[in-house]
């Protein structure tokens, strides 16, 4: 796994205020889905994932309305493929699904968590 500065770490730490992620948070922290162990803002090389699954190599990102751009896009592919070559799986989901329809995320990522077993 790639090395993780100082600042990358500081970076996540203040990323751990988003109200969507906070939401995502309580429901997968602790083990609360199935058993699955999450850790929130891992700092992978010059990226922080909003969350990860070390066990099943999954990363979850949570997307809010400026994903949508031509450049943010190009910049979410870039660091999928880098997230890629760690090793790691990427799923993503949006804001608003997981203030409107977070069991149905939660079945999401729970698909994706046990397509690997």
């Amino acid at each position: 796994m790639a090395f993780q500065t100082s600042t990358s770490v500081s970076c996540a730490r203040n990323l751990r205020k988003n109200d969507t992620e906070r939401r995502l948070w309580e429901a997968i922290r602790n083990r609360r889905l199935t058993g699955f162990k999450f850790v929130r803002q891992l700092p992978i090389g010059p990226y922080v994932a909003d969350f990860a699954c070390r066990e099943c190599k999954l990363i979850l990102e949570v997307d809010g309305a400026t994903h949508g751009s031509e450049t943010e896009l190009r910049y979410d592919e870039k660091r999928t493929v880098f997230l890629q070559a760690e090793g790691f799986r990427v799923m993503r989901c949006w804001n608003d699904d997981v203030f409107t329809n977070l069991e149905g995320v939660l079945d999401g990522i729970l698909l994706r968590l046990t397509e690997q077993l």
